[in-house]
């Protein structure tokens, strides 16, 4: 088991490195990270571990802004000196929530969960317990990635997401870009259907930034927006009837 751990108090760190060394010797700790911003350019530039423990008080904020920032499919077991965050943290991918100061048993019991949650009987039904609780969980703010910052985006300012070539960016409604790590189907899960729209496979666009449609001669429609965009933004026929029932539902 490949196990990363999210903590910036170094005694924290080395009690909880301890304690799963004692419950599991054969675990590999693939590394340490100790605020949002070091933990974001970790995940983004190595392979998913197996396993996160997760503080979720960081030297530089919540720890939840993280799963903002980039797309986290690996269990997390959250470890705190609160209880006020449980809800929130099964929100996200979470299989435990370890109230500091943590105990040996309850390493064994979370290590536990995930080895049944990864067993091909219950990786499935893991995945899609994920989607669903992450479908009620829409965010008002994006954190983007930029250099060695990251940058707070009101939803309301955006115009739309563009991914090609493997690359996705996030365009405001003033033409500011921003490149983002996270893909368009893991963008989507984070935002509220009733305001997005996935129009196709480049594009996610929003209801308040659609100024125009036009009625292509093969019925796709052929959607304008408040920003400029890389190429036309079209929406199938087989999706025009539902595209006109998203904008023009309340």
């Amino acid at each position: 088991m490949k196990v990363l751990i999210v903590e910036d108090e170094t005694a924290a760190y080395e009690n909880l490195k301890s304690i799963i060394s004692e419950v599991d010797p054969t675990v590999e700790f693939l590394g340490h990270t100790e605020s949002i911003i070091q933990t974001v350019r970790w995940l983004n530039n190595h392979l998913m571990p197996d396993l996160i423990f997760m503080d979720i008080h960081l030297s530089d904020g919540s720890a939840f802004n993280i799963f903002s920032a980039v797309t986290i499919d690996t269990p997390v077991v959250f470890t705190t000196a609160y209880d006020e965050h449980a809800i929130e943290a099964f929100k996200v991918n979470s299989i435990d929530y370890l109230l500091k100061p943590i105990e040996l048993n309850e390493i064994r019991r979370a290590m536990n969960k995930y080895r049944k949650l990864t067993s091909s009987i219950f990786h499935s039904r893991f995945n899609d317990l994920s989607r669903l609780m992450l479908s009620g969980q829409f965010s008002d703010k994006l954190l983007i990635p930029n250099s060695n910052e990251l940058i707070p985006v009101n939803i309301s300012r955006i115009s739309y997401f563009y991914s090609s070539s493997g690359n996705t960016c996030v365009v405001l409604k003033d033409n500011t870009s921003f490149h983002y790590t996270r893909t368009l189907d893991g963008i989507f899960d984070l935002l509220n259907p009733s305001l997005f729209f996935r129009a196709n496979k480049q594009f996610i666009i929003s209801k308040d930034s659609v100024k125009n449609i036009t009625i292509w001669f093969d019925n796709r429609l052929l959607v304008t927006l408040d920003a400029n965009v890389p190429e036309r933004v079209y929406i199938s026929k087989n999706k025009a009837s539902l595209f006109k029932k998203w904008l023009t539902t309340g």
